[in-house]
Order: structure tokens, then sequence, then C-alpha cells
């Protein structure tokens, strides 16, 4: 063993303290300077006195469909957050498109989207004095439902789910099942797309300007990083209002959030920074979502994805959990939906060349990326 080694290694226990305790480091001293202890019951009693009128109060184990008891240090909510950060399925996102299949080192994923979605949330949600655990909950979970190839996948899926698939819904109602989440944060996961009815919270209706925000800066970011726009090319309203540095569009809309708050008592955004955010959007939409090589980018997902489904449909034997579906059945169907809704980019491209010989001319390219 190298000195180096040998020197990690000695630090196996830690230090042993008089008090019987073990320190991290030889010379630590941190303490909390008294013995106080907040335990759950106490901290939700201060959340009575210190969060906004409307904010969402945390109660006991929470709201959830199989009762628990309740944790003695964590709110519900913050058992929530902990639970969908250590789910595979939020691991999962970051095998998973967000704009760009197979993105490089410095382009965003489903899961670092996830994580800045939940920035801007919780400095908004901080600042209305609203329950900053539920909204970093709802911002964690909110795209847990997502299947590979980005908004493509919602079109693979739909044909073989009645209603058609919605990432949001199907997150909150099939994918993060398992994990018994409060109706709150399941409330705000499902309803978090603005097509949807409003959250029944101002944690959910916050993650929902949230979301918009993240991805429209960091959308556009990534794609004046890859040579597919400039920031030149924003238009004149975009530009004044709200800057050309992801910095400052986030600043000016998370402060317009903020001032609409201070203006209304609402949860929206003021005139001049939704307009710029509209206008933001649609420059996106016409120049990054709907370029020519995005939509051949969907059309290569929706072909490879279609295929996987039912592949697994005919043969659930196949999936990985144990079942006994017929095949063809809608059991069957619905099981190979949530097998390849969960799959990463890279496993379901795997999954296409190895079961079903797919032509690697076929698969979905991210921007000079080689298959």
């Amino acid at each position: 063993m190298d000195e180096r080694a040998e020197k990690w290694a000695s630090t196996m226990s830690g230090h042993r303290a008089p008090a019987g305790i073990h320190l991290a480091h030889a010379n630590s001293w941190a303490g909390s300077g008294s013995n106080l202890l907040l335990p759950r019951t106490a901290r939700e009693e201060r959340e009575h006195e210190m969060l906004a009128t409307l904010a969402t109060r945390s109660h006991d184990a929470g709201h959830r469909a199989i009762d628990e008891q309740a944790d003695p240090w964590r709110t519900c909510f913050e058992r929530d957050r902990d639970r969908i950060l250590h789910a595979s399925a939020f691991r999962r996102l970051a095998g998973k498109t967000q704009v760009f299949v197979f993105p490089d080192d410095h382009q965003r994923t489903r899961l670092t989207h996830a994580l800045e979605v939940a920035q801007v949330a919780v400095s908004v949600a901080r600042a209305l004095g609203l329950n900053v655990a539920l909204t970093e909950a709802i911002a964690l979970g909110h795209d847990c439902g997502h299947g590979p190839g980005g908004h493509a996948s919602e079109d693979a899926l739909s044909p073989f789910v009645p209603g058609g698939f919605d990432h949001a819904t199907w997150g909150a109602d099939v994918t993060l099942t398992s994990l018994n989440l409060c109706s709150e944060t399941l409330d705000g996961i499902r309803n978090h797309s603005w097509s949807r009815p409003a959250p029944g919270t101002p944690e959910g209706e916050v993650v929902s300007w949230a979301d918009r925000i993240a991805y429209v800066c960091h959308d556009f970011e990534d794609a004046v990083a890859s040579g597919v726009v400039s920031p030149d090319m924003l238009p004149a309203l975009v530009r004044d209002r709200c800057g050309v540095t992801r910095r400052e569009q986030l600043g000016a809309f998370i402060y317009g959030m903020i001032d609409a708050a201070a203006e209304a008592g609402r949860i929206g955004m003021v005139a001049r920074q939704a307009e710029a955010l509209a206008e933001f959007r649609r420059f996106n939409y016409e120049n990054i979502y709907l370029r020519p090589a995005s939509k051949e980018q969907a059309s290569a997902v929706v072909s490879l994805l279609r295929a996987l489904v039912e592949y697994y449909a005919a043969r659930p034997a196949e999936l990985p959990d144990p079942n006994e579906f017929e095949g063809g059945s809608a059991e069957a169907v619905h099981a190979a939906v949530t097998y390849v809704g969960g799959m990463t980019d890279r496993f379901a491209c795997r999954q296409g060349v190895t079961l079903l010989d797919w032509p690697l001319d076929r698969l979905p390219k991210g921007i000079d990326t080689p298959v």
C-alpha cells in the first residue's frame, strides 16, 4: 500500500474524542454551540410562524397512499425530497436527453435540468415564504416520468397508453408510485406542465414557472455552445429585458416572479419579464427544438422506441420483472411501456441494436456525436 492510500485507510474510524464520540479530523472543533436539537415537531411548529399564509404546511407523515409513521427529524416533504434523490428513476435522468441526444460533457441532461429547476424554484419559494422542502421535492421529481430521447418519447409511447403518454402524469402515477410520496408532492409533479390543470399548492405553481425559466435559459446556452444559434440572434425584446447570458436571464425571470408576488400576492411574473420569456421560448422553438436536425432526431427516437415496446409487449417474459402476462395483452403493453420509458438513451439504442438488429444509421444522433 502506498503512502497516500495508507494515510487514507488510517482514517477509517475517524478520531476518538474524550466524550466517547468519533470525529472526522484529528483537529476537529466544530459543534452547534449548544445541546439544543430541533426535531421534526419543533420545526413544524415554526412553520406556522415563519411561512406565508397560503404556504403548504408539513404535517406528521404527510398525506400518503399508504400511512407511515412520521420521521422524528425530517418533515414529510423532506423525506419525499430524499426519496426522489435516491430513486433509480432520478439517477437515470443523467442518461436521458434534454435537447441533444448523447450530450457531450457540457450539455444538459434531464438530471442537470432537474437540478437547475430546483435551484430556480427554491430561490423563488424562499423569497416568498413558501415550503422550500416541498418545492425542491416537486422540482427534483418533475421529469422522472420522461422517456429516452426527450419529448419525442411522448409521441413514441402515446399509441400504447390510453389517453396518450404524458411524462408529467406518468411520472406521478407510474414511475414514482413505489416511493409512496405525499399527495402534495405528486400533485406538483403531475401538474407541472402548463397544459395540465393548475397545481394544488403554491409550491407546485412555483415549479411550473421554474421549469420553463430553467429550460428556456439553459437550452439556449447549450445551443450557443454547440453552434446552433448565437447570442446576437436573440430578438431585441429578449436582449433588452433579460440580457444574453444565463446569469442575466435567470436573474431577470426570478426577480420578475418575486416582483409579481410583492405587487399582487400571486405566483406569476410581471408583464415585462413574462413577455420576454414568451418571446424567448418562441425563439427556442423556431431555432432549436424544431430545426431540421431536431426533427430528424425525434423521428429516429419515435421509430426505435415504438419498435422496442412492440418487441417487449409481444415477449413479456423478457422483461426484467417476473410476470405471467400474455403476449400482446394490455398488462404486457403497460409493462413494456414502463420498461422502455425508463430506459436511458444509450441503453435504448443498445437494446435496439441487440434485440432488433436496428441499423446504426437509423439511431438518433447527437451533434457531432458518433454512435
